[in-house]
């Protein structure tokens, strides 16, 4: 089958188009035909090595999908072959290292076809309504954007502050937000969908309820943590773990957001924003406009 393929650890600019084998689905998994793949961060940090995890080469990267199941290994009874299916799965490589108590494990999905465990809440059919690139591009932003809202438990009277609001999870999330008044980072010339204003990055108003952090440093957030109001919340998706000193504030609720219980079953109604679409013969070009470009929403790759 035809992949993107990374030989070594290192930048996008060497990933390249190949011929590898196909993977088959073992005793507890699908083969799935990918129609839709989505780019995430994940997918560029661990080909540079950057998470000190040993890859098997050639690697294929690639988490957050929509396709149909073409192979049932034994033991699967909730998915049949010609079933349309969506969601996203991590690198076998991470194996062992994930807290979920069903992670979904993948052979990657910049490829015609790839491997995932089959009982996980994180693969799900996809329904008629949502179409094949829409919903790869659901997955990773959507349960982010879901363990936010649920986690936030934000008020229609609240001020909102969004930071990295024009990432995959950013778009997704602030058409979902039904606040007073809701504030995005952009740069000059963005368009993002949801936002009563916009400001730039580091330019924070006071006064807010709840910043949500999707881009910083979690360390590098005491300006953010100055706009806002005493008894307020700020919400962060980046690591290292929230720490009272990074802030230095000890009137503000401070917490990290990682969520473990929901599914992919749940993100069906939010809106995803795809800036751009890329064929797999374009998988690479796709991976290096990820790091090196300012995009706003999800890149998608189409087989």
């Amino acid at each position: 089958m035809k992949a993107v393929l990374v030989d070594h650890y290192g930048p996008p600019e060497k990933y390249r188009v190949g011929e590898i084998e196909t993977p088959h689905a073992g005793a507890g998994q699908i083969q799935v035909r990918i129609a839709a793949s989505s780019l995430n961060a994940i997918d560029l940090r661990l080909a540079t090595g950057a998470f000190g995890i040993a890859l098997t080469f050639p690697h294929v990267p690639g988490c957050d999908f929509a396709g149909t199941v073409t192979e049932v290994g034994d033991g699967v009874t909730a998915y049949a072959i010609g079933d349309e299916v969506f969601g996203h799965g991590i690198p076998r490589a991470l194996k062992g290292m994930l807290p979920f108590p069903k992670p979904s494990l993948t052979t990657g999905t910049l490829a015609e076809f790839a491997v995932f465990e089959a009982d996980t809440p994180f693969i799900a059919p996809r329904p008629a309504t949502l179409p094949a690139r829409e919903a790869a591009a659901l997955p990773t932003a959507g349960l982010t954007t879901n363990a936010l809202l649920a986690q936030a438990k934000i008020q229609p009277d609240e001020t909102v502050l969004v930071i990295g609001a024009t990432g995959g999870v950013g778009t997704t999330l602030l058409p979902a937000l039904r606040t007073k008044r809701t504030i995005a980072t952009t740069r000059p010339g963005d368009e993002i969908v949801g936002a009563d204003e916009t400001v730039g990055y580091g330019e924070y108003p006071g006064e807010i309820d709840v910043v949500i952090n999707l881009v910083l440093p979690t360390d590098q957030l005491k300006e953010a943590a100055k706009s806002l109001k005493p008894g307020g919340r700020l919400y962060t998706i980046t690591f290292p773990a929230p720490k009272p000193e990074y802030i230095d504030r000890d009137d503000v609720t401070f917490e990290m957001v990682l969520d473990m219980e929901s599914g992919v079953r749940d993100v069906t109604t939010l809106i995803p924003t795809i800036m751009k679409t890329y064929s797999l013969d374009d998988g690479p070009r796709a991976m290096v406009d990820f790091a090196r470009e300012h995009t706003v929403g999800k890149l998608v790759v189409v087989p």
